[in-house]
């Protein structure tokens, strides 16, 4: 594993891949990511989706910078964050809600699971 990953120079080829059908309120969100580590329980890279809105149930820790696009992560409790550019935030686990992209969306993220 390398000691440093620097996100500007990393390389990784892409993965294809979307929400299950199931899971899908409206649109038909595509994903595209990109993972620069993925061990030990963690993974970590660049994720881009197309707009739509699909409903999530977390089991791990998400630390995410948003860094274009536009969404929102909405809880199961109301909440409602806002997901724009510079938007740096975490979700843990036994957080259930929707998604939803609004604007073609990429960011960066680290996930460990619990």
């Amino acid at each position: 594993m390398p000691t440093i990953i620097d996100f500007n120079e990393a390389s990784a080829e892409p993965r294809d891949s979307a929400p299950a059908p199931e899971r899908i309120l409206h649109g038909q969100p595509s994903w595209r990511s990109w993972l620069y580590l993925s061990e030990n329980g963690m993974t970590s890279g660049r994720w881009e989706s197309t707009p739509g809105c699909w409903t999530i149930a977390y089991d791990k820790w998400e630390f995410m910078t948003i860094l274009s696009g536009r969404g929102v992560v909405r809880g199961e409790d109301g909440s409602r964050t806002e997901l724009v550019p510079g938007a740096t935030l975490v979700i843990n686990p036994g957080f259930k809600g929707t998604w939803e992209v609004l604007e073609p969306m990429a960011k960066h993220f680290f996930v460990r699971l619990r």
